[in-house]
């Protein structure tokens, strides 16, 4: 008789890839060690991984039956699952007969309906079409919310991100820049990376230089004593900085008697309430929101900065300053 192995013997290693350092904590339980089967998380994944030859009723009770469940009970959590997620009427197809966002749902109901500790979702999002990513957007926010699930939720989308998050961590090659929520993301970003990762259109920078009492770049000199906590920046006195400035925070005016205050409009793009306006002045591109009725026929306006919302960057590092 062949005997079957202790697990540890059969698989010396329970990840794919096992951490460098730190514990990683499901419900207060250590898991580093711990095999992935046996983890009680659920994964959603891009590419939906529905079994083609099972109905939907067997693809959503598969994990169930595999936990030897009674038909009596997986039937009725399936029946409930599937009205939760609005695929009653799917139960008897198969996979090729569904909508993408058809077999999105079921992929989401196959996990739910184990009720794990955690849900970690790939990019479940990224193969619908815009409408219906936005609308799937709000029902998963909702849904997770009514389970009360932790959810790890990995996605490329800003928008998805900066909606339905609690907190945000953003990654750059593997390492990451920023954990915070979504208000700390947006409004104190950790480095330009991050500045111009978050945000649509992302943030301006410019590079400028700081003396004596002013801070100088192309576009103006703001005197450092009108900046809070002034006291932060006198090291940076005679260096290079690198200026952020959100599209919110330039308005457009009228055309002004100080010339470094005029700029040439570019492009104008509408996009419902907002109008996107790219400026050039004095050599730079600037991208500014502007409310859908301002007249896109103008080519030359003035500018106005609002200085209390101004973000500092050191030039080598990236890393907010100020």
């Amino acid at each position: 008789m062949i005997r079957r192995p202790p697990r540890s013997t059969l698989f010396p290693y329970t990840t794919l890839f096992r951490s460098d350092s730190g514990e990683i904590l499901i419900d207060s339980k250590k898991v580093n060690d711990i095999p992935p089967a046996d983890r009680d998380v659920a994964m959603v994944f891009q590419s939906y991984a529905l079994y083609p030859h099972m109905t939907v009723f067997n693809n959503i009770a598969v994990n169930l039956r595999l936990r030897k469940v009674k038909k009596e009970e997986f039937t009725r959590l399936v029946l409930k699952t599937s009205k939760t997620l609005g695929i009653s009427d799917l139960l008897d197809r198969r996979p090729k007969a569904l909508s993408g966002g058809q077999r999105q749902r079921v992929a989401l109901a196959r996990a739910i309906i184990r009720n794990p500790k955690v849900f970690l979702l790939d990019e479940p999002l990224s193969n619908l079409d815009a409408a219906l990513r936005e609308k799937t957007r709000g029902e998963l926010k909702l849904l997770f919310s009514q389970l009360g699930a932790t959810v790890v939720y990995v996605t490329h989308d800003q928008v998805e991100a900066m909606t339905m998050s609690h907190r945000i961590v953003v990654l750059k090659d593997g390492v990451i820049q920023q954990i915070g929520t979504p208000h700390e993301i947006y409004n104190v970003p950790i480095n330009t990376f991050v500045a111009t990762f978050i945000g649509s259109p992302k943030m301006n920078l410019i590079h400028g230089n700081i003396e004596d009492d002013n801070i100088l770049y192309a576009l103006n000199k703001i005197p450092i004593f009108i900046l809070p906590r002034k006291d932060m920046l006198q090291k940076y006195i005679g260096n290079d900085v690198i200026v952020g400035l959100r599209p919110e925070d330039i308005s457009i005016t009228s055309i002004s008697r100080d010339e470094r205050y005029n700029a040439q409009i570019v492009l104008c793009e509408l996009i419902g309430q907002q109008t996107i306006v790219t400026l050039h002045i004095n050599g730079l591109e600037l991208k500014v929101i502007t409310p859908s009725s301002f007249d896109a026929t103008e080519k030359s306006v003035g500018i106005k900065i609002d200085t209390s919302h101004i973000h500092l960057f050191d030039p080598l590092s990236g890393k907010k300053i100020y």
